[in-house]
């Protein structure tokens, strides 16, 4: 596919895991502690300071923070040093702030770049209907389909009975209708309280036991996880979904349309993605930060689109050679 802008050509995701890991190690700190603005906070400062060393000229085209109104990384804003290529670059600090806020699973740092002009611009409509799906179900679903006949696709494409099907979905009540024909259709359920692109994740991640994400989840995470699903196989499919009726005449009078099927071209229109993310609690992904008094340990996911790579490194990070080469106290 061709790509839009100046073409990034290196793996700009090895830097990303910097990014990455520094915001997973100053938001560690505040696992358990209830506060999930002090632990964003602590996710963006570090975040925006290795990114400004990166590489690359970036426009933050997807600013999480901006959904919750937590602190962010915020939309329009330029980062990288200002040097070649130009990028799109999408970023959650923390996709799980609950789960860190309460020490509870799968709360991960993540960023994602693509050629400028690639990503999926949601404006203020953040939420959006989505189901993802592994390497072995790409090209198999269909979210305009009833959620049973999905299932059927994915069982059959996984060479599995429904039964055998493990679905992961938001526990939200919006989401009542869809867990009661889940349950009729007879496929394992796992109820999440938040963190949905690390759950879109483990769709494509053989040893995580889930096998299709389905629900109202985050706009910014699909593109996010779209971005790591194009390098791992998978697939995303998604509708924006409006809170209400006058955020659905909003977006229809902005041009928004509600019934369009978004397909993961549209939410990252570029094959040469790169994905980054870090664990900051322990989930079936990565294993969260480990503090040692002199060092501390960090498991990083690093996906490349163009090549299909995907690495996984553990990291360990010298604490007083950190601190004497950077502003941030880790």
């Amino acid at each position: 596919m061709k790509v839009l802008g100046a073409t990034p050509t290196r793996n700009l995701a090895l830097e990303l895991a910097r990014v990455t890991e520094a915001g997973a190690m100053m938001a560690g700190r505040f696992m358990g502690r209830g506060d999930k603005e002090g632990a964003d906070q602590a996710a963006v400062n570090a975040m925006r300071l290795i990114l400004s060393t990166v590489d690359m000229n970036g426009i933050i085209v997807i600013g999480e923070g901006e959904k919750d109104k937590a602190p962010m990384l915020f939309n329009g804003e330029i980062v990288g040093n200002g040097s070649q290529p130009d990028v799109d670059v999408a970023v959650d600090p923390i996709d799980g702030t609950r789960p860190l806020a309460f020490g509870r699973s799968n709360s991960l740092a993540t960023v994602a770049v693509s050629p400028r002009g690639t990503m999926f611009d949601p404006g203020p409509f953040v939420y959006m209907n989505k189901i993802a799906v592994g390497p072995e179900s790409k090209g198999k679903i269909d979210i305009e389909k009833p959620i049973t006949e999905n299932l059927k696709a994915v069982a059959k494409a996984k060479n599995k009975d429904i039964e055998d099907l493990t679905t992961i979905i938001l526990d939200r009540p919006r989401h009542d209708d869809m867990v009661a024909e889940i349950r009729k259709a007879g496929a394992r359920i796992r109820l999440i309280p938040d963190g949905d692109v690390a759950a879109a994740l483990m769709t494509a991640w053989p040893d995580s036991g889930v096998d299709v994400l389905i629900g109202i989840g985050g706009t910014p995470e699909g593109v996010i996880a779209a971005c790591a699903l194009r390098a791992m196989g998978g697939e995303i499919q998604g509708k924006l979904y409006a809170q209400d009726e006058n955020e659905l005449q909003r977006g229809r009078d902005a041009g928004y349309d509600f019934d369009k099927v978004i397909t993961m071209d549209d939410l990252v229109s570029s094959e040469d993605v790169f994905f980054a993310a870090t664990g900051i609690t322990d989930g079936e992904l990565l294993k969260g930060v480990r503090y040692y008094g002199d060092h501390i340990t960090t498991d990083t996911l690093v996906v490349r689109g163009l090549t299909g790579t995907v690495r996984q490194i553990i990291a360990t990070h010298t604490t007083d050679k950190l601190e004497n080469l950077s502003l941030i106290r880790y």
